[in-house]
């Protein structure tokens, strides 16, 4: 493969990830977590083991430190939608890296 088709393919294939970061529009950069909890009721079932929950959150970095951010189950589907978006967004970061890598060292070939 000559150079400039190897370029081509290269800038075609970046190009088409950083068309898909346009559609990452929800993501979340946190962390899931699933809670159940024990109440104060004496005679209430959670304290024979049948805990209440689950409870959803959210864990994200706030000023450099972690807070809990409650998620209703009504949004707990959207909220997993834009923690997936996130991991996509570093899988594409990572694929152009890379792309970018090769690009330099097709250059490098080239002004040899």
């Amino acid at each position: 493969m000559s150079n400039t088709s190897a370029q081509e393919t290269l800038l075609k294939a970046r190009a088409k990830l950083l068309n898909e970061l346009g559609t990452l529009s929800q993501l979340l950069h946190g962390s899931w977590v699933e809670r159940y909890s024990v109440c104060s009721r004496a005679g209430c079932k959670c304290h024979r083991g049948e805990r209440h929950g689950p409870r959803h959150y959210l864990v994200v970095n706030e000023a450099g430190r972690q807070r809990q951010k409650y998620i209703p189950n009504s949004q707990a589907d959207m909220a997993m939608k834009g923690i997936a978006q996130y991991r996509r967004l570093l899988e594409i970061a990572d694929q152009i890296t890379q792309l970018n890598l090769a690009l330099l060292r097709e250059n490098a070939h080239a002004n040899r």
